[in-house]
């Protein structure tokens, strides 16, 4: 990336993302460099419902949106862009964000540029000092999404396997729902998690060698749901309990992913996506590259949860390439990022 912009200058895009339950806005300088971040979480407003409720979500977005992007543009002297996650995602949440942003792009006679939320996340890593290069293999691991990406380079991504049921976060959320843990359950079973024991609980590991790279949760939640049935939890065993949980999810991302870097001969894994924060699945990761000599990046944490940063280095990749979107381009609940591979005949059941 040379840092020169849509019009052979140095650019500043803002970015938007409101997909979900963040609000959040941002403006990312060519270089790159983020100038303003600044996320408005509504984990408080729907711990209550123990989970997003996509009607309550929409309407904070409404109250939180200008406040929030008025926060980061008064940390700027200018911008060139405004790019805005456009899909997957809530349609209601997604609405706010896009409109918004498209009436900004208006207003100031700018450029506006639709952004795939998952393509977002994969820009997350490109804000590091020195960014992992290409080509990659991605694990996108969040409450809605896993996926596993080989991406060659910018916008060249072919989807290798994803999630048959649950996705990873997802499964995180509903056991920590069942512990009574509180939301979000990720980040919960994380912090519980600490100090127990992963081996403790012997909990299954779902397609971990079947031949695909596809993904599957739901039977995990379903072992968990009945050994919490049977058992009392509190102290050293809730503790054990939820690493082991943390294990046998981190161990099939990692063995996966590490599988697709071999077969495809990449040196390079970038973790991205909510999950990605997860402590274990980050240290599982670190040791596995470390001793295969393949370098396991993941951006810091603050950058893997929702958030415009990452919206707006990926508008501005998509802009130094001369591209924008056009006004009437539509918001999408469902949007995939890249084509999947070609059906393995040799392989029974779906790919993802």
């Amino acid at each position: 990336m040379n840092g020169i912009g849509y019009h052979g200058h140095f650019m500043n895009v803002l970015g938007i993302e409101s997909s979900c339950d963040e609000t959040a806005a941002a403006v990312v300088a060519s270089g790159p460099c983020v100038l303003a971040n600044l996320v408005s979480s509504q984990v408080e407003t729907h711990a209550r419902f123990g989970g997003v409720v996509p009607e309550v979500a929409s309407r904070e977005h409404i109250l939180r949106i200008g406040p929030v992007v008025q926060n980061v543009l008064d940390q700027v002297s200018h911008v060139d862009a405004v790019a805005a996650t456009i899909g997957p995602g809530l349609l209601g949440a997604l609405l706010v964000g896009a409109q918004f942003a498209k009436a900004f792009a208006l207003a100031r006679g700018i450029p506006f540029i639709g952004i795939n939320h998952l393509e977002g996340h994969l820009a997350a890593a490109l804000l590091a000092p020195e960014a992992p290069p290409f080509p990659q293999i991605v694990l996108v691991v969040s409450g809605g999404h896993t996926h596993l990406y080989l991406a060659r380079a910018w916008g060249d991504y072919t989807l290798l396997g994803g999630t048959r049921d649950d996705a990873a976060g997802e499964a995180f959320d509903k056991v920590a729902k069942l512990l009574g843990l509180g939301y979000p359950g990720g980040v919960c079973i994380d912090r519980t998690a600490v100090g127990g024991n992963p081996h403790a609980v012997e909990l299954p590991r779902g397609l971990k060698f079947h031949p695909s790279y596809e993904f599957s949760f739901s039977g995990l939640k379903t072992s968990a749901a009945n050994y919490l049935a049977t058992h009392s939890l509190s102290g050293d065993a809730l503790r054990d309990f939820c690493a082991s949980l943390q294990e046998a999810i981190a161990d099939v991302l990692v063995h996966k992913t590490m599988r697709a870097a071999k077969e495809y001969g990449v040196k390079t894994i970038v973790l991205a996506g909510g999950v990605a924060a997860n402590s274990r699945l980050r240290s599982l990761l670190d040791e596995r590259c470390a001793a295969s000599g393949i370098r396991g990046f993941a951006p810091p944490k603050a950058l893997c949860t929702d958030n415009a940063a990452m919206i707006a280095m990926a508008g501005l990749q998509r802009l130094e390439r001369g591209e924008q979107s056009p006004m009437d381009v539509p918001i999408r609940s469902r949007w995939p990022l890249a084509p999947p591979l070609p059906r393995d005949p040799r392989i029974k059941g779906r790919r993802a």
